[in-house]
């Protein structure tokens, strides 16, 4: 009997030993392909932890705390002026946040140009880039593209009105592309992106370079101003363009006739008496 007991405890306990070393060896073979995925992946699609909406926020907003996230994005994939740290996205030397410039959708990445500098106004002024200046066009639904115009947007401006041509006492009419992709800034006295519906704007504010602002004002003073939209994705750059009344109807232009000069006589007159002869001499001028 003694000897069946010890049979069976030497076969128990050798049956334990081998459960647990096929645990262990089961064990260190999960961990070990556990730890090379994770190696694979890091190689594959290295990640850096950037701040993003946590919700959809609109122009104007002030940035809070609880306004962003962090999550992982690809490194290579980072847009630029994406922000990392908290500290340089709230100072702390700074009381006033930062306030929304571009409407963001939740999970859109927090970026230098969607945001103001903390404690800046959300004002024109913020979204004009060095050198350029605001400048105002005025609109109606055809000129204005129908209301489709928003914030952001790039337009072509094209100016109609008379020019009268040397030799010419008539006037003719012409339209001529005078700026092109002109980005708009604002539309009326909205300068957010996130205009609900069609809004037939009465001005848009555009931003542009001193010398175009006086081409712009000079336009509109002297005709008529009119927007042609440009697409998003458009990165083409329209040549001059210029059509008159002649070239849309297909007419020639009008040809200038030469007028022949007669030849010149001179004379001189003679009296002899009630009689006057003229007597043809060479022109000295």
């Amino acid at each position: 009997m003694r000897v069946v007991f010890g049979l069976v405890l030497v076969v128990g306990v050798a049956l334990a030993g081998g459960a647990v070393m096929m645990a262990k060896k089961y064990i260190a073979s999960y961990q070990n392909e556990l730890a090379r995925e994770r190696q694979a992946r890091q190689k594959v699609v290295p990640t850096v932890q950037v701040f993003v909406a946590n919700r959809a926020l609109r122009y104007g907003e002030r940035l809070t705390k609880e306004d962003v996230r962090l999550v992982l994005w690809p490194q290579n994939a980072v847009p630029e002026g994406t922000f990392k740290k908290e500290d340089f996205l709230f100072p702390e030397s700074t009381k006033d946040n930062r306030v929304v410039l571009r409407a963001m959708e939740k999970d859109e990445a927090i970026m230098a140009v969607k945001v103001t500098e903390p404690g800046e106004d959300a004002g024109i002024t913020s979204q004009l880039e060095r050198g350029m200046r605001a400048f105002a066009i005025k609109v109606d639904v055809a000129s204005g593209v129908s209301g489709f115009l928003r914030p952001g947007d790039r337009v072509d401006v094209y100016w109609t009105g008379q020019v009268r041509e040397a030799g010419e006492r008539s006037r003719n009419d012409i339209t001529r592309l005078i700026e092109a992709g002109v980005q708009l800034i604002a539309v009326d006295q909205s300068a957010g992106g996130d205009l609900e519906g069609t809004v037939i704007a009465r001005t848009v504010t555009v931003a542009a370079r001193p010398e175009q602002v006086a081409a712009l004002a000079q336009a509109q003073t002297t005709g008529r101003l009119s927007l042609s939209l440009v697409g998003a994705t458009d990165d083409t750059v329209a040549d001059a363009i210029e059509v008159d009344q002649r070239s849309l109807l297909g007419l020639e232009a009008p040809k200038e006739v030469a007028v022949q000069e007669e030849d010149k006589v001179c004379t001189i007159r003679n009296r002899r008496g009630a009689e006057v002869i003229e007597i043809p001499i060479p022109c000295t001028n």
